[in-house]
């Protein structure tokens, strides 16, 4: 159950009165398990291994935050959000050891209007359209996201240095923008981000669509700017610019609710790829990724689910102009024990094909190295628990 605090219980730095108008919200996910990795290696090229490890965040990235909000009257509140993610196996934390790297920002917000806020944040992509597919909710996580979470529905890097606008619920229409600077003086576009996502619900029917824009410079990294691409940090891919746009959509029909997206992901300027602790070098390349999935979650009983997704990925290297290929299959059985405490048992399997020269290989979303094979299939069980 979450727990309305005084600040001054959680932080010395807030005020020692408590008001009705005003909360302080401690939440966080906690997912813990065992996964098998069929093959894995962290030096491409190099021959891979069977691997059995514990696990913190297989489906779900674990993770405590402080949420607060303050009543000024008129329909209108100061909000605010600090979340940090964590490993459960050591207790280190993520995002490239920030306190509050899942999320940090503060701002304003209407009844009418929506939310303005400032800070480090989801993008519009991440907001929208990511819902709508396996990998963007708790039916799939993690373990399901598309090769190399290319598009970012995996929420793989969140954008620093930004103002970002969430508008108001008008009869199911959401929508909003963000943009991050790159708080360089004299090169404004090095290390920049842009986006802007609507979503629509009606009854069974949703709906939804965005673009993501990431633009920098390998050469002259600016690590002050929107996205931590350095070595090891939030972003997959080092380039000069990333673009995602997609559109999907889900409808529900008694327990059961199946869905399609599509997003294609567009990369130039690429020198590197940092993905399950595998690092793949490229010469200023171009690379393209158009991702295709089918979902579906089926509620056997209120706390039995069952889901599955089925995601077909083309890609195109520009310097071997070949066509790497990827299927990637998700499947996952849940049990909720109660309202905060669940357990689950997923799995997935990837296979790539016509990848020869390409530096590209299977890698299963937190497989813990990508797969010195044409194949990688990762199995895991844990528990999950909400506060």
């Amino acid at each position: 159950m979450k727990k309305t605090l005084l600040a001054a219980a959680v932080v010395g730095a807030f005020s020692m009165t408590a008001h009705a108008q005003s909360s302080v919200t401690l939440y966080g996910l906690i997912d813990a398990g065992i996964a098998y990795t069929s093959n894995s290696t962290n030096t491409v090229g190099a021959s891979g291994s069977k691997n059995f490890r514990a696990t913190s965040g297989l489906v779900n990235g674990s993770r405590w935050g402080l949420k607060g909000s303050e009543d000024l009257g008129g329909g209108n509140k100061a909000i605010f959000v600090l979340e940090n993610g964590f490993s459960i196996n050591n207790g280190q934390s993520g995002q490239n050891g920030r306190m509050f790297g899942r999320q940090a920002f503060v701002g304003l917000q209407n009844d009418k209007f929506g939310a303005v806020t400032i800070g480090r944040q989801y993008d519009s992509l991440v907001d929208y359209l990511a819902p709508l597919t396996l990998n963007g909710s708790s039916f799939g996580g993690t373990i399901a996201s598309h090769p190399y979470d290319n598009d970012n529905t995996n929420n793989s890097f969140r954008v620093n240095n930004s103002v970002k606008y969430s508008s108001a619920n008008y009869n199911g229409l959401t929508f909003g923008g963000l943009y991050g600077f790159s708080n360089k003086a004299g090169d404004f576009a090095n290390n920049r981000a842009f986006s802007a996502g609507v979503n629509y619900a009606n009854g069974p029917f949703t709906v939804a669509a965005a673009y993501l824009e990431r633009q920098g410079n390998p050469g002259n990294n600016n690590g002050s700017g929107a996205v931590d691409t350095s070595t090891g940090g939030d972003s997959v891919f080092q380039s000069s610019k990333q673009r995602v746009w997609g559109i999907g959509g889900n409808y529900a029909f008694g327990p059961a609710t199946v869905g399609l997206v599509y997003t294609h992901t567009q990369l130039q300027g690429l020198t590197g790829l940092n993905y399950n602790s595998t690092a793949v070098s490229f010469a200023n390349d171009g690379l393209k990724f158009d991702n295709f999935e089918v979902n579906g979650r089926y509620m056997l009983t209120p706390a039995v689910s069952l889901s599955a997704a089925y995601t077909y990925t083309m890609a195109k290297q520009d310097s071997t102009d070949k066509k790497p290929k990827f299927h990637t299959v998700t499947l996952q059985a849940d049990y909720r024990l109660s309202k905060r405490t669940d357990v689950y048992l997923t799995g997935s399997y990837q296979h790539i094909s016509d990848n020869e020269g390409t530096g590209l290989a299977a890698g299963v979303g937190a497989a813990g190295g990508m797969s010195s094979t044409s194949s990688q299939t990762v199995v895991g069980t844990g528990i999950r628990h909400r506060f």
